[in-house]
């Protein structure tokens, strides 16, 4: 964990596993006037002895962390932190988005996002508002009431397409042998397919995800 002594107007930790978009992001921060990074962290472990211990106004937050994710971090931070908003900034698609808001998340960013959105975005959940990159608030309604981009209902709407596809298989037993050679992809694919699958889900194995799959009619011939 690194530290920049500051006192900005808006004091942000960036929570991160990657060391060169870390950087790239604190400049970009940095840059502006109002806003400094006051601390990095590159686990969710040490998110809670990083905010306890520099007091940020705002969180930037990657799901994809070693160990808990950054939405289990974000859980985390809502029960013990409360008043310091979290702004997800991820490379996960917006089919994350649902599972952020309930962790507790404020706003949802992914990355490739200009500079001025990062920074509106950084200011408006720091004054208590929420903010949402483009195309992804025009997503909120169809997220929250289960429903696809074409209004069908969807089975666990949480889920992309894949990892539906993906969850399937898993129910119907296969391994991620077989579930790699059928969907013509890497094992390693499906194991971070799986690794996602289980987080939305808040599952902790295989088993539990099978239960989830076959109670939304997964699994099934």
């Amino acid at each position: 964990m690194t530290s920049v002594d500051a006192e900005p107007t808006v004091r942000v930790l960036i929570v991160d596993d990657h060391p060169l978009f870390r950087s790239g992001l604190r400049a970009a921060l940095d840059s502006s006037d109002d806003i400094r990074v006051v601390a990095e962290a590159d686990t969710a472990a040490e998110v809670p002895d990083a905010v306890e211990l520099h007091r940020p106004d705002v969180v930037l937050m990657d799901i994809m962390l070693p160990g808990a994710s950054g939405i289990e971090a974000t859980r985390t931070l809502a029960e013990r932190a409360p008043g310091v908003p979290v702004l997800i900034l991820t490379m996960c698609d917006d089919d994350s988005l649902l599972h952020a808001l309930r962790a507790g998340a404020r706003g949802f960013l992914l990355k490739g996002a200009g500079r001025d959105t990062v920074l509106h975005a950084v200011r408006t959940v720091a004054t208590g508002g929420a903010a949402f990159g483009p195309h992804i608030a025009e997503r909120i309604g169809a997220l929250l009431s289960g429903l696809g981009p074409a209004g069908a209902p969807q089975v666990l709407p949480m889920l992309t397409a894949r990892e539906r596809e993906v969850l399937d298989l898993v129910a119907r037993g296969h391994n991620n042998h077989r579930i790699a050679r059928e969907l013509v992809v890497a094992e390693k694919t499906v194991r971070n397919h799986i690794g996602h699958i289980f987080d939305k889900l808040q599952v902790d194995c295989r088993a539990q995800a099978v239960a989830r799959a076959r109670d939304a009619g997964l699994g099934t011939d």
